[in-house]
């Protein structure tokens, strides 16, 4: 079962918040009254001194919910409004992105929505084609992937032998020569790298010549994306499954943050701060 910690934010707040809120409506005043009375008898209708204030403490749970739900509230906002991080599991993204990468994710550029309800609070932006993208994979929304746009609503997409075709138009590729290898489980013998460039878009994919792929033709229906992985023959994307609706989008990834392939045992300072192109 996958953790939800979008889900477990909102209860967090919600439950903190309540406890400090209604506390502070129904019983905060009274049961300070009391305590001061039973402390001071005397003090009765005479006010409160700071002296007399300095001797009240709030129960532990009251407290708890006071230090815990402006900091619970400000990681929700960050998180569901603004950037999320995200960690690369795997090599579908390959050479773009690599096994061991720690990325941020724009959670504003396709949309504000509210968080685990996902409805649709302002209209921010859409995807464009060569965006790469985090969203919930439609087979199973609770798993959230990673691929690169290549087709818009009512596009025509075709792929050929190596080779994306968008609207009859054949994306450019530039060879660049053999794959180095980078990350681990990555070293695919053979796999050479090529500049694709797509839209406004140039960006590396990795092929394996001896390798037949998945081709085919597709056509994208209206509020659905088209999405391929950049290890063109080791990407389990939209050729396979299918299209993006909209509603599953999460955001546009935008920054590497760090790398840290546990698997690999490598720490690579030199990703921290890429931006994703």
């Amino acid at each position: 079962m996958n953790f939800d910690l979008e889900l477990v934010l909102v209860i967090g707040t919600l439950l903190t918040g309540g406890i400090w809120l209604f506390d502070r409506l129904f019983f905060d005043q009274t049961r300070r009254q009391a305590a001061l009375q039973a402390a001071h008898p005397s003090s009765r209708g005479s006010g409160t001194t700071q002296g007399q204030s300095n001797i009240y403490r709030d129960p532990w749970y009251i407290e708890y919910s006071k230090s815990f739900f402006p900091v619970l509230l400000i990681v929700l906002i960050l998180r569901a409004f603004v950037a999320e991080p995200f960690r690369i599991p795997s090599g579908s993204m390959v050479p773009t992105l690599l096994v061991g990468d720690f990325i941020l994710v724009n959670k504003f550029a396709y949309d504000l929505r509210l968080p685990v309800l996902n409805t649709e609070l302002v209209e921010t932006g859409s995807p464009e084609r060569g965006d790469v993208i985090v969203f919930r994979y439609p087979e199973n929304p609770s798993n959230d992937y990673i691929k690169r746009v290549v087709g818009l609503p009512g596009d025509h997409i075709a792929y050929y032998d190596k080779t994306l075709y968008v609207n009859g138009e054949r994306a450019p590729q530039q060879p660049l020569g053999e794959y180095d290898g980078a990350g681990s489980g990555e070293a695919m013998e053979g796999a050479t790298v090529a500049m694709e460039t797509i839209g406004d878009v140039t960006h590396r994919i990795l092929v394996e010549p001896g390798n037949p792929g998945m081709s085919g033709e597709w056509i994208v229906p209206p509020d659905r994306y088209f999405v391929m992985g950049d290890n063109r023959d080791n990407s389990n994307d939209s050729r396979f499954w299918g299209f993006v609706p909209d509603a599953n989008l999460v955001g546009e990834a935008f920054l590497i943050w760090l790398n840290w392939d546990i698997q690999g045992g490598v720490f690579d300072f030199t990703r921290i701060g890429n931006l994703i192109e």
